[in-house]
């Protein structure tokens, strides 16, 4: 009897550990599918209440095109570029465009590749390669110096952000929904499943926002469960920069008031003299 059981429990324990390195093994070939949620299916900027807006398409270094929307700043205001999330794509991001437009600002939504109309794939490096083609579009075709450059970047885009304001010597930086890692947050999530080992595309914020010198505002919703506020905390702490945070009661990951954000970003662009 206790042979049987014996043999019974070292099956099973092969069941179990074949199950879980299938489970491993699916995670780690389809996990681009798992962090990037693109939607294809995108319409002019006027049917989402951006009249104001032209569209246009940048080629990368390696050879994408992706989509922008732009409006131009109002006079002696800096432009701001916005990095989205992961999900969706820039039309899902028309009040926030339209509020900060309306400010003054001026906006350039980046479709990053594979999302709406862009060429391509979604990953970490691709990300940062659309980015800098919108940087560069922005500095050569509109002639706007990167000192009126603001970089904006809403949870996944928070990581493309920081690496361009390690790059580029831009005038302000602005993080909502900030991780320390996506592969941190990763594997605070799969915590049984070696994350960080074998996560590709891994946008490490937390070890280089102290690099960034450019002005830093951060928003983050203390409800949120898709990056606990723990997360923008740390980022925060962490920054070396001139810095300011809000940490907004009742906010979660989604429910950002576009009214009350631009107007935080407005007073902070007046703060540092971005705008004239």
């Amino acid at each position: 009897m206790l042979k049987i059981i014996i043999n019974f429990m070292f099956k099973l324990l092969i069941v179990i550990a074949v199950l879980y390195l299938t489970l491993v093994v699916l995670m780690y070939v389809f996990q681009r599918k798992l962090m990037y949620l693109p939607h294809k299916e995108i319409g002019a900027p006027a049917q989402y209440g951006l009249s104001n807006f032209s569209e246009a398409f940048l080629t990368t270094k390696d050879g994408i095109k992706i989509q922008t929307w732009f409006s131009e700043a109002k006079d002696g205001f800096p432009t701001i570029i916005y990095f989205h999330g992961n999900a969706g794509n820039i039309a899902n991001r028309g009040d926030i465009y339209s509020a900060l437009a309306a400010k003054g600002f001026g906006v350039l939504g980046v479709s990053y590749r594979g999302y709406g109309r862009s060429e391509g794939s979604p990953d970490e490096q691709g990300l940062y390669s659309d980015a800098r083609a919108a940087i560069e579009y922005i500095q050569k075709n509109k002639r706007v110096a990167a000192q009126n450059i603001v970089l904006y970047g809403e949870s996944l885009g928070t990581g493309v952000a920081t690496q361009m304001a390690t790059e580029f010597n831009i005038g302000a930086l602005i993080l909502q929904a900030p991780y320390r890692s996506v592969s941190g947050r990763a594997a605070e999530i799969d915590s049984f499943i070696p994350v960080t080992l074998l996560i590709k595309d891994k946008f490490e914020t937390i070890k280089i926002i102290a690099s960034v010198k450019a002005p830093l505002l951060i928003f983050h919703g203390e409800s949120d469960g898709v990056i606990p506020v723990g997360h923008g905390r740390s980022v925060f702490e962490t920054a070396t920069a001139a810095k300011r945070a809000y940490f907004m009661p009742g906010v979660t990951h989604n429910d950002f008031d576009s009214s009350i954000i631009s107007a935080h970003v407005l007073d902070f662009a007046k703060e540092h003299r971005l705008v004239q």
